[in-house]
């Protein structure tokens, strides 16, 4: 079939449609009807069906024959470990914590905490809660202690499931003190804690609350799989929050597996039996979809990799895992593939490896820059797709459908809508744009099954967030437009659109042009306040290693290409050269955090913030500009 077939019949029977792709799931009670609109605008979908996730994930591939396929791969350059799970093995494993969680008195509706580092232990945790109906929540191994109080205190847990460490390049973080502090911090109280003693820094266990991963297991008997309606909850994922209250994005358990199966396939072209890996983190939506779920459900191999792009041991690091592992769909951030070619700049280390099990490359996370595009495509030699989503969807909702039929690739664009969700751009007020005009993206409800249905606890905070502001569409917060062809740019957050003189104006449009100098590795444009103007555009440049070029001449030329480019109207003069940018931990700029410290603002320090410390060499770029002043 056609995309254009797939897409329209999905937009014309979404019940039908939906109840076909549910078939490729083992239920114990299927699905009669697929949509649930009885509140709406709040949808649900397959609410009057009942399953178990970590079943359909682990129990049935032991079942039907995959017992000893590899599940889960780890591989840590930092620790220098490499293991193996079979599907057999991870249920032994899965069944036996979830026994002991069992009889340490959680059950299905309980929440757990999960703050774990990239081992395939934290895989296990999250399966284990699936198993027995628990709600798990992950919190991003070594978050600080006042955060992770803050989501104790909203999911109420009466467990926490962690790690005694995790371990960077070059240092050991201790997870155990940090954790002790946010138990201590939090109103809630939990009942106790199960620790994975790391034998990189092994931590103290206060008696009757802390028990050791292992020994808890003792003497349990497995837990069997216990079972949930389709609406039930799989997880909470907390997002930030516009408040600094974050978010708990809900993903029930029927609409998830029915959405992750189809995805594997239809959009990463991958058949069950095949390596797919997603180099990112179980603390974000990316690591709970494309680590663990969304493999698994479907009997695909997941890597579990403990590392970075570079310096693990290198920018090579990336290829040798591709070609060790025979991975066939490799998905990762497109400042991944940055920090490589900053490294690397001709792709050199490539030539050490046979990636030729590599079908496509997959960018998500962050806008990939055409620049970026084009140099993994020359480098690796496989088509790359930059595919856009968001924590609350929880899968791509635009991308190349590859496995359906691959689309021509327009570079700067994630492509084309996927089936279910309608995409539509509009102005603020909501009414619908013409093809080609930059405006709000928004997606026209229901959105498809496996979104979230609500906020954790909080549904006029969701319906204020996601629902008021368009009515009968979800708001994602993200601004762009859409071509004649259907293709979606995504060009900026909303808030990233600026008003330069009466002109809006987008910062990712500049930040195309400015990635396209060949001596600049990575950037970011935000908008300052100006008097006259009320905002003007700010570039921020990192450079290429060994760039001998001035830094003067790379800002007169970052200057030209912008104004030859996108013209006088965008008054772009203000560009400084830095030697990194601030990010969270998945590598997203902090541009709103920027946009504070250059007006002189009180900001709170992002929670997710990777190092701190930039935050100071952004202030003392801007000073000399005369912005940030203390």
């Amino acid at each position: 079939m056609s995309y254009k077939s797939v897409y329209a019949a999905a937009k014309a029977d979404p019940d039908g449609f939906w109840l076909e792709q549910a078939k490729a799931i083992d239920w114990v009670t299927p699905p009669t009807k697929a949509l649930n609109d009885s509140k709406a605008p709040l949808y649900e979908w397959f609410t009057d069906a009942e399953v178990n996730a970590c079943y359909n994930a682990v129990d049935r591939h032991v079942e039907n024959g995959r017992a000893d396929q590899a599940a889960i791969i780890y591989d840590s350059p930092i620790t220098g470990s490499k293991d193996t799970i079979t599907f057999a093995q991870l249920k032994d494993k899965v069944a036996g914590l979830a026994g002991a969680m069992r009889d340490k008195g959680i059950t299905k509706g309980d929440r757990v905490i999960i703050y774990m580092p990239m081992v395939p232990e934290a895989l296990v945790a999250m399966l284990a809660c699936a198993r027995i109906g628990a709600v798990h929540s992950v919190v991003f191994g070594g978050f600080a202690a006042n955060e992770l109080a803050v989501r104790i205190d909203d999911a109420t847990p009466k467990a926490i499931l962690a790690a005694s460490c995790g371990v960077e390049p070059g240092r050991v973080v201790e997870y155990k003190p940090l954790l002790d502090n946010a138990i201590e911090l939090a109103k809630h109280k939990i009942d106790f804690t199960i620790i994975l003693q790391r034998d990189e820094q092994r931590c103290d266990m206060i008696a009757g609350r802390d028990f050791d991963w292992k020994d808890v297991q003792d003497g349990v008997a497995p837990a069997d799989c216990v079972t949930v309606s389709g609406d039930h909850p799989a997880y909470i994922l907390y997002t930030s929050g516009t408040t600094g209250q974050p978010k708990g994005v809900v993903r029930p358990t029927a609409g998830h597996l029915v959405a992750l199966n189809w995805t594997m396939k239809n959009i990463y072209d991958v058949d069950p039996g095949d390596v797919f890996w997603a180099a990112s983190d179980v603390g974000w939506v990316v690591g709970h979809s494309y680590i663990c779920y969304g493999p698994l459900i479907h009997g695909n191999t997941t890597v579990v990799f403990e590392g970075k792009p570079i310096g693990t041991p290198d920018a090579g690091t990336f290829w040798r895992v591709i070609s060790e592992h025979n991975v066939r769909s490799f998905f990762t951030a497109p400042t991944a593939f940055r920090a490589i070619k900053r490294d690397d700049p001709t792709g050199a280390l490539i030539k050490n490896y046979d990636i030729s099990c590599l079908r496509a490359l997959y960018l998500a996370g962050e806008r990939a820059d055409p620049d970026t595009i084009e140099w993994a495509q020359n480098v690796m030699g496989v088509p790359v797709y930059d595919h856009w989503w968001q924590t609350e969807i929880g899968y791509p909702a635009v991308c190349n459908p590859a496995g359906i039929e691959p689309m021509p690739v327009k570079i700067g664009s994630p492509s084309v809508a996927l089936p279910g969700f309608d995409i539509q751009i509009l102005t603020d007020e909501g009414e619908p744009m013409a093809a080609g005009e930059l405006g709000a993206i928004a997606i026209k409800l229901p959105l498809p099954p496996g979104t979230l249905p609500t906020l954790w606890n909080a549904e006029e905070r969701f319906l204020k967030s996601y629902l008021n502001t368009f009515p009968g569409y979800y708001e994602t917060g993200d601004a762009g437009m859409i071509d004649e062809d259907g293709y979606l740019y995504i060009m900026a957050r909303t808030d990233d659109v600026i008003n330069v003189a009466g002109h809006r104006l987008s910062t990712g449009a500049m930040e195309e042009v400015l990635a396209g100098h060949p001596d600049v590795a990575e950037c970011a444009v935000i908008g300052v306040t100006d008097q006259l103007k009320g905002q003007l555009p700010m570039g921020f440049v990192c450079l290429n290693n060994g760039c001998e070029t001035p830094n003067e001449q790379i800002i007169a030329d970052c200057i030209k290409r912008v104004r030859d480019t996108i013209g006088p109207v965008a008054a772009f003069k203000l560009v400084a050269v830095v030697d990194r940018l601030p990010k969270t931990r998945s590598g997203k700029i902090l541009r709103a955090t920027m946009v504070k410290i250059a007006d002189s603002e009180p900001f709170k320090m992002p929670a997710t913030i990777d190092d701190p410390a930039i935050l100071d060499e952004i202030k003392a770029a801007l000073q000399p500009m005369g912005y940030a002043a203390d």
